[in-house]
């Protein structure tokens, strides 16, 4: 009786992958110094955000990518079907989100990147980080005809103002700020003996300095994006955060951003995407259930 109730007891495939998200989240949130955002240190560039805040978010969104990846495990394959269903779970997570943090948007974005992910997962089991990113592109490329349409909102008029693409088009391209930028460069760090904290650093940093970050622009217009992204180079170019050189370009950085407002919610989000692809694999071993 006790070997079936360990059994019993054992999470299945979509909740480790939930569980995954919410800790990639919780980590991004947690990582310190990020310039302009929610670290341990404070607030950043925000007047409504706090850690705690950050962590109670993530945590009330582990339904929502259950939910998104046991979807995917009964549709099996990519589809209309499946995008729809996401589609609603997602919405469903984000008025769960809202209510938990009183209205605050604090990780919209997060929902869309990790929630496609999290079904691609399931989708591609065993797959490499490319080949999941191209699942989450196949079904972001998908229509989902009950999405609200809000042309109004901060991100669409940052698009239409600037002529940029938005987190969306980020997941259908296959999430290239993740694949080419932030992956590489946490690897990379590694390599060179910075400790896993600064890896994290330099990924963001590495983000950061290319993405065309909504959230940037829409507090700090074209020239808030381009001291980002410059500030960003300068960290990685003097050797990024382990170094001392790199740790006062960050120190710059995080000043610029909080003189401008801005907060590169965006460049956070893909870090977090970033976290997840890159530990799917060990902390997906199997377990002995699906």
């Amino acid at each position: 009786m006790s070997a079936l109730i360990a059994r019993q007891a054992q999470p299945t495939l979509a909740e480790r992958l939930a569980d995954l998200a919410v800790q990639v989240l919780i980590d991004e949130a947690d990582l310190s110094p990020k310039p302009g955002l929610v670290d341990r240190r404070g607030s950043g560039a925000h007047q409504d955000l706090h850690l705690g805040l950050m962590h109670a978010s993530a945590q009330s969104l582990w339904p929502a990518f259950a939910a998104m990846a046991d979807a995917a495990r009964s549709e099996g394959r990519v589809s209309q079907a499946l995008r729809e269903t996401l589609g609603q779970l997602g919405r469903d997570g984000e008025a769960e989100m809202l209510r938990v943090t009183a209205g605050v948007n604090t990780h919209r974005g997060a929902i869309w990147a990790l929630g496609l992910l999290s079904a691609a997962a399931m989708l591609e089991g065993g797959a490499s980080a490319g080949e999941i990113a191209a699942s989450a592109a196949a079904l972001a490329r998908l229509d989902d005809p009950a999405a609200p349409c809000n042309p109004d909102s901060h991100g669409a008029r940052v698009c239409r103002r600037y002529g940029v693409l938005g987190a969306r088009e980020q997941a259908q391209y296959g999430f290239p700020a993740v694949i080419e930028r932030g992956l590489p460069q946490l690897l990379a760090s590694r390599r060179a003996g910075a400790g896993e904290q600064n890896a994290r650093l330099d990924a963001l940093l590495a983000i950061m300095s290319t993405l065309t970050d909504t959230c940037v622009l829409h507090r700090a217009g074209l020239e808030g994006l381009n001291r980002m992204q410059a500030g960003a180079r300068a960290v990685l170019e003097a050797g990024g955060a382990t170094s001392l050189a790199g740790r006062r370009q960050l120190r710059l950085l995080d000043r610029d951003m909080l003189a401008l407002n801005a907060s590169p919610g965006g460049a956070a989000d893909l870090l977090a995407a970033t976290l997840f692809l890159d530990r799917l694999t060990p902390s997906l071993a199997p377990t002995g259930s699906n």
